[in-house]
C-alpha cells in the first residue's frame, strides 16, 4: 500500500499495487455530484453540504488505521460500513450538522447518518444515536485529524426550510429525494474508483428524441401491416388522441381506453410526444404484476432496443447480456425508458433503504405511466395519491393513469370524516369522448346471474363450459381453479399462481397460438390473466368479483372483434371470496349491479362501484400519513417505520420455493443447471434474478409442513427448493396440500 499520511476513503489492490482514494477528493466529488442532482428541485446547497460531511467520520484515526492495515479488501463492497472489524464513520458529519445548524441540521443528520444503513426514525433511532457518548467521540476524533477548511467550513447559506416543496406535507418526500441524491452520488464516485472498468456511464443512452423517431417508424410499419378492421381503426384513433393531448401542460392525466383498444402503445405515444414538447428526461412505465411486466418490456424493447431496462424481482438477465450500464440503470434508473412494477415504484417512494431510495431523484422531470390504475391498493390509497400529487406539483412529473376502468380518485368528503379522500384533482382525460369510444369498441354481452344468492357448483360450471369448443373460466381462488380443472375434459389448460413464471408463460403462449390457429381451447384460470394478458376467447365465464375484474375478464373475450359479439357469463361461485379486498370488491360489485337492467359495464357504474369499495376500506390502514408527518420543532419523522409499514404485498407470511420445472416436454434442464450453480457458487445477483422465473410463493405455514415432509429443502435462509419429484405437477404447478395425494399417477405422464 502506498505510504502516505493523506486520509483515504477507499483502498483497492490492482495488479499487486494498492491504490488509494483520497478522502478529501471523495467528499468533494460526492458533494458536487449530489448538488448537480438536487439542482433540479432547488436543493443543491443541502445536497452539497451532505456530500461534504457524509464521510467526515473517516478522518478519525481508528478508521484510517483499519483501512490502511487491512488486506484483501472486498473491492465490490469496500465502502459499506458495519462489516466485521469496521469502525463507524457516518455519525460524525450528522452530529456536526446538528450542532452547527440546530433543527435545520436535522435534515442533514438524517441524510448523513443514514447514507449506508438507511433513513432512521428520529425518536428511538437517530436522536439517541446523536446524543450518545460514542457519537461525540467520533466527531471529536474526526475534527482533531484536521479536515481541509473547504470541507469543514464550506459556508452554510441557502438552507431555508421555507422552500420545501409541498411544505409540511412534502417534507418526508423532499428528504428522501435529497437522500437519493446523496447515496447515488456516493455509489457512483465509489464505483468509479473501485472498479473503473465496470463503473457506470450515466447519460450514455439514446435520447428520447431519437427513441421517438424509432417509435414513429415502428408505428407506420404496424399500421401498414395490420388488417383493416374496425378495432385497428379505433386503435389508431386512440393513438392520435394521445399525440394531440401531449401538447397540454405537464401534470395529471387519465387515459380511459377499453381493453383491446391499444392502450399500451398509445400511452407510450403520449409519453414520448409529451417528453419531447416539455423537456422530460425519461419515461417510467409502471405495471401491476410481474406476470405481465416481461411481455410489456419485450414489446418496448422490440422498438427501442437497449434503451429499455426492466426493474423488478423477476428481472431475468443472462450473464452475457447484463452490462455494467444496464446493471447501474436498474439500480438508479438512469435510462430513458424504465419498465417496473407497482411494488418497486411505490415502495421505493416510501423507502428508507439506500438501495430503494437511490433511484428517486431520477424520477424528477419524467413521464410516469401507471398501467391498470384501478389496481392501486385501497388500503394504501391515501399515501399513494399524496405522493403522486407531490410529484406532479413540485418535481415536474407528468402522471398518466391508464386503464379501462378509471377508479374514483377525485377528492371527496364523507359523513364519516375518517374516509375523506385527498384525491387527484385537475386530472385531464386524454380521450375526448370515452363513452363514444366504449360504444364503438363494445364487443361483448355481459350476462349477470338471475339470482345473486344462488351459487353455481363447479360441477355445473364444468358442464356448461364443455358445451363451448373454446371458453375461458376465471375463478377467485387457486383451489377452485384446480378443482374445476379436474372436472373438465382432457386437454383443458390451467393457470394459477402456484405455477412458476416460466410455466405460466409457456401456457399463455400455447393458448394464444391455439386460439390464433382456430384450435378448440378451454382454459381455467385465476384472476392472473385479467391484466395485460392478451387472450381472445369467444366465451368467458367469470366468478363474481369486483366490477373492475369483470370488465378485465371481458377484455379477454372477442378482443380482436372477430365475432359480432362475444359472451361473458358472470356466475355466483360455490363459496364467497376469502375475507379481505377480494370480498369487499365482490360486495361492492353486487351492490352496484343489483337491480341494474342496462349494460353492466356502463362507464357510469364504475364511479359508484369504486366509491363503495373505497368507503369499505381504511384508505391509510397503516397510518403512513401520521408516521411521515414532521414534528414542528425537531422535524422528527418515522422514516423507517413508515417504510416497514408501506407494503403493497405483505410478504411476512410468504415463503419462496424454487420449483423444478423442466418445460412442457420435460426435457429442459435449465433449472437443474441454475440450482447447481446456486448450491456451488451461492446467491449471485444475476443467478437469483434468473431463478425468479422458477419461483412460487406459498404461505410460510405450508413451507414448514413441506420442509418437515422433506418435500422441499431450505437451500439458504428463507429460500426453499423443491426436493420431491412429485411436488410439482406438469399442469397444476406446485401441490401444497392433501390434494397432491389425490392426483392419479397417469396425470404425471408428460
Amino acid at each position: 500500500m502506498e505510504r502516505s499520511d493523506t486520509p483515504i476513503a477507499h483502498a483497492v489492490e490492482r495488479d499487486g499495487v494498492w491504490q488509494i482514494h483520497g478522502l478529501a477528493d471523495h467528499l468533494r466529488a460526492v458533494s458536487s455530484l449530489a448538488a448537480a442532482f438536487a439542482t433540479r428541485f432547488d436543493a443543491d446547497r443541502w445536497a452539497s453540504l451532505a456530500g461534504l460531511w457524509h464521510d467526515l467520520g473517516k478522518y478519525r484515526a481508528p478508521f484510517q488505521h483499519y483501512i490502511r492495515t487491512a488486506t484483501g479488501l472486498d473491492a465490490e463492497n469496500a465502502h459499506i460500513e458495519q462489516r466485521p472489524g469496521r469502525t463507524t464513520h457516518s455519525t460524525a458529519g450528522a452530529l456536526l450538522a446538528q450542532q452547527r445548524l440546530g433543527p435545520v441540521g436535522h435534515v442533514l443528520a438524517y441524510l448523513i447518518a443514514g447514507h449506508h444503513a438507511g433513513l432512521n426514525n428520529w425518536h428511538g433511532g437517530l436522536h439517541e444515536r446523536l446524543t450518545s457518548e460514542e457519537a461525540g467521540r467520533e466527531l471529536d476524533e474526526s475534527l482533531s485529524a484536521g479536515p481541509p477548511a473547504d470541507i469543514l467550513q464550506p459556508g452554510e447559506d441557502g438552507l431555508d426550510l421555507r422552500g420545501i416543496p409541498g411544505g409540511r406535507d412534502g417534507f418526508a418526500l423532499w428528504v428522501r429525494m435529497l437522500f437519493s441524491c446523496l447515496v447515488d452520488a456516493d455509489f457512483l464516485d465509489t464505483e468509479a474508483f473501485m472498479n473503473p472498468a465496470r463503473a457506470g456511464q450515466p447519460g450514455d443512452w439514446p435520447d428520447l428524441n431519437e427513441l421517438h423517431g424509432r417509435f414513429v417508424t415502428d408505428m407506420l410499419r404496424l399500421d401498414e401491416s395490420a388488417p383493416t378492421t374496425p378495432v385497428n381503426r379505433l386503435r389508431r384513433e386512440v393513438r392520435d388522441h394521445c399525440l394531440h393531448a401531449a401538447a397540454l401542460p405537464p401534470g395529471l392525466f387519465s387515459l380511459t381506453v377499453p381493453t383491446g383498444g391499444g392502450k399500451t402503445l398509445s400511452s407510450m405515444a403520449f409519453a414520448l410526444e409529451h417528453a419531447g414538447r416539455h423537456g422530460k428526461r425519461r419515461i417510467v412505465y409502471v405495471i401491476p404484476y410481474t406476470s405481465i411486466i416481461e411481455q410489456t418490456a419485450d414489446v418496448f424493447r422490440g422498438i427501442f432496443g437497449e434503451a429499455v431496462i426492466e426493474h423488478h424481482s423477476n428481472a431475468e438477465s443472462d450473464p452475457g447480456d447484463e452490462t455494467a450500464k444496464s446493471r447501474l440503470a436498474c439500480e438508479n434508473w438512469d435510462a430513458p425508458i424504465v419498465v417496473t412494477t407497482s411494488v418497486q415504484f411505490f415502495e421505493s417512494l416510501f423507502a428508507a433503504r439506500t438501495s430503494r431510495c437511490r433511484k428517486l431523484h431520477n424520477l424528477i422531470d419524467s413521464v410516469v405511466v401507471i398501467d391498470e390504475a384501478q389496481l392501486l391498493s385501497p388500503e394504501l390509497l391515501q399515501p399513494i395519491l399524496d405522493v403522486l400529487n407531490l410529484l406532479a406539483r413540485h418535481y415536474g412529473v407528468t402522471v398518466v393513469l391508464a386503464t379501462a376502468t378509471q377508479p374514483a380518485l377525485a377528492s371527496r368528503t364523507y359523513f364519516d370524516a375518517r374516509q375523506n379522500l385527498r384525491g387527484l384533482d385537475g386530472v385531464r382525460e386524454i380521450i375526448p369522448d370515452p363513452d363514444d369510444l366504449y360504444r364503438q369498441l363494445k364487443r361483448v354481452e355481459v350476462r349477470l346471474p338471475a339470482d345473486w344468492h344462488r351459487p353455481t357448483t363447479l360441477e355445473d360450471l364444468a358442464e356448461r363450459l364443455t358445451t363451448h369448443p373454446s371458453a375461458l373460466a376465471i375463478v377467485n381462488t387457486r383451489r377452485h381453479a384446480r378443482t374445476l380443472h379436474s372436472l373438465m375434459p382432457a386437454g383443458t389448460l390451467h393457470l394459477s399462481a402456484l405455477m412458476c413464471g416460466a410455466h405460466r408463460s409457456g401456457v399463455i403462449a400455447d393458448i394464444k397460438a391455439r386460439l390464433k390457429a382456430g384450435v378448440a381451447t378451454r382454459a381455467v384460470s385465476t384472476q392472473l390473466v385479467e391484466a395485460g394478458v392478451d387472450l381472445d376467447f369467444p366465451v368467458v365465464y367469470r366468478a363474481v368479483a369486483g366490477l373492475d375484474s369483470i370488465a378485465q375478464a371481458a377484455g379477454r373475450c372477442n378482443r380482436e372483434g372477430r365475432l359480432n359479439t362475444g359472451e361473458v357469463m358472470v356466475f355466483v361461485p360455490p363459496q364467497v371470496p376469502p375475507p379481505g379486498l377480494l370480498r369487499k370488491g365482490a360486495d361492492a360489485c353486487v351492490a352496484t349491479l343489483h337491480g341494474h337492467t342496462g349494460d353492466p359495464l356502463d362507464r357510469a357504474l364504475f364511479e359508484a362501484y369504486f366509491r363503495r369499495l373505497y368507503h369499505a376500506c381504511d384508505l391509510d390502514e397503516a397510518g403512513i400519513g401520521k408516521l411521515l408527518e414532521p414534528d414542528g420543532r425537531t422535524l422528527a419523522v418515522n422514516f423507517r417505520t413508515a417504510a416497514d409499514q408501506f407494503r403493497l404485498i405483505l410478504d411476512e407470511e410468504s415463503a419462496p420455493v424454487i420449483c423444478v420445472y423442466r418445460g412442457p416436454d420435460g426435457t429442459d434442464t435449465n433449472i437443474d443447471v441454475l440450482l447447481g450453480r446456486l448450491r456451488n457458487d451461492g446467491p449471485e445477483r444475476c443467478l437469483m434474478r434468473r431463478l425468479q422465473r422458477y419461483t412460487v410463493n406459498i404461505h410460510r405455514r405450508e413451507a414448514e409442513r413441506l420442509l418437515q415432509q422433506r418435500d422441499i429443502e431450505e437451500i439458504m435462509p428463507g429460500l426453499y427448493a423443491q426436493f420431491s419429484d412429485l411436488l410439482y405437477h406438469p399442469t397444476l404447478g406446485l401441490l401444497t396440500d392433501e390434494a397432491a395425494s389425490a392426483v392419479p399417477a397417469s396425470a404425471w405422464v408428460v
